[in-house]
C-alpha cells in the first residue's frame, strides 16, 4: 500500500521531512478494523511527533503518523462486535500504532465510531481527535453534567483552534454555561462567535481583558493553548473550588501552590490515555464517538473543517504541517485521498 512517512526529524521545509513509500497492507488483529482511508486531518500532535520521533538518528523504516481519519471497513478481527465490512467509520486511534497517513490503517473497534451519514469524508475526518479531547475535558475532567451550569461561567483559551471549535459547540448545545472564548485576530474572533461563544476576549493581556469584559473570575477554565504562558492568569481567574483543565504539556515547571488557597483543581486531558494504556473503560471512546455522530446527524453540532487539501502525497503533508506550525490555522485542516 502507499504511505507517507519520515525517517528523520527534519524541518518541514526540507523535502525529506515527508517521503512517499510503499509498505505491506496490514492484517487485522482480533479487535481490529482494517480501514480503507478516505480522508485525514492534521493536528498539533502530528508535527510534534514529526519533530521529535527521529531527532537523534535515522529510522530504518519510515514512520507513519496521523491520528484523525474517516474511511470504510474492509476487514475485521475475529472478536469485533460493533462493526462489519462496508461500514463507514471515523476515529482518532492511538499514538503507539502506525497512523492514518496511508491507504489503509488498523484501528481497535473500541476507538472507532460510525461516520455521521450527513457529513462528507472531509467533514467527518475533521472531528474525532478534537471532539474526543473536548468531550473528555468538559464532561469527565471538569465533571460538568449535561444541562447544568446555569449562572456559571467557563473560559475557553484557544477558541478558534481545533479543540476549541468543537468545545465551544459542546458547551453551548449540551450545557447552560456562559462561554467566554479567547482569540487575538479578527478572523479568529469571528470564528469563535460563529461556533457559539457568548463573549470573546483577546488572550494577550488576558487578565486585563477579562476584567474589562466584566469577568474577574470564572467557575471553569479549559486551556487549549499554552499552559506555561497562561498559568498565572488561570490561577488568578479561577474561582475558589473551581476546575482548570489543560491539554498542552508544560515546558517549564508551574507553581501548583497558586491553586492551594482556593482549593482549586487542575486536570490533565490526553485523548490517547485510554487506548494507549488499555484502560478498563477504553470502550468509552466508541460510545462518545457514537453520541457525537448522532449530534452531528441531528444538526446540533457542525464540522469544524476549514481547509481541504488533496492527495496522499508527501508534498501535501508538508504543506499542511507548515500551516499547522505557523500558528495561523483556524479550525481543522483535512486531506482528502
Amino acid at each position: 500500500m502507499k504511505a507517507v512517512g519520515f525517517k528523520k526529524s527534519l524541518p518541514v521545509e526540507d523535502e525529506n521531512s515527508f517521503i512517499n513509500f510503499e509498505t505491506e497492507k496490514p492484517v487485522p488483529g482480533e479487535n481490529d478494523l482494517l480501514v480503507k482511508i478516505e480522508a485525514v486531518s492534521v493536528n498539533p500532535v502530528d508535527f510534534k511527533v514529526r519533530k521529535s520521533a527521529a531527532k537523534d538518528k535515522e529510522l530504518e523504516s519510515p514512520k507513519i503518523i496521523g491520528w484523525d481519519a474517516a474511511g470504510v471497513v474492509e476487514g475485521i478481527g475475529e472478536k469485533v462486535k460493533n462493526f462489519k465490512k462496508g461500514d463507514e467509520v471515523f476515529y482518532a486511534g492511538v499514538i503507539t500504532r502506525p497512523g492514518c497517513n496511508a491507504e489503509y490503517q488498523l484501528i481497535d473497534e473500541r476507538s472507532a465510531g460510525h461516520k455521521p451519514q450527513n457529513l462528507s469524508w472531509e467533514e467527518a475526518a475533521a472531528m474525532p481527535l478534537t471532539s474526543l479531547t473536548a468531550w473528555e475535558s468538559i464532561f469527565e475532567r471538569l465533571q460538568i453534567s449535561e444541562n447544568s451550569g446555569l449562572g456559571k461561567t467557563i473560559l475557553v483559551i484557544g477558541g478558534a483552534g481545533g479543540v476549541g471549535s468543537i468545545g465551544i459547540q459542546l458547551l453551548k448545545k449540551l450545557t447552560q454555561l456562559k462561554v467566554i472564548a479567547t482569540a487575538s485576530r479578527e478572523e479568529t474572533e469571528k470564528w469563535s462567535r460563529e461556533k457559539g461563544a457568548d463573549v470573546v476576549v483577546n488572550h494577550k493581556e488576558l487578565l486585563k481583558n477579562m476584567k474589562k469584559a466584566g469577568f474577574a473570575e470564572v467557575d471553569y477554565i479549559l486551556n487549549f493553548s499554552n499552559t506555561d504562558i497562561h498559568w498565572d492568569a488561570m490561577a488568578e481567574l479561577i474561582k475558589p473550588q473551581g476546575h482548570i483543565c489543560s491539554i498542552v504539556e508544560t515546558r517549564e515547571p508551574v507553581d501548583l501552590n497558586k491553586l492551594k488557597n482556593k482549593s482549586a483543581a487542575f486536570h490533565w486531558e490526553l485523548m490517547f490515555t485510554r487506548p494507549t494504556l488499555q484502560t478498563d473503560d477504553m470502550f468509552k471512546q466508541h460510545e462518545i464517538l457514537e453520541r457525537l455522530s448522532s449530534l452531528l446527524e441531528e444538526g446540533k453540532l457542525e464540522s469544524t473543517l476549514n481547509k481541504t487539501f488533496q492527495g496522499l502525497e508527501a508534498s501535501t503533508f508538508r504543506e499542511v504541517h507548515r500551516l499547522q506550525e505557523s500558528g495561523e490555522s483556524i479550525g481543522k485542516n483535512v486531506i482528502r485521498y
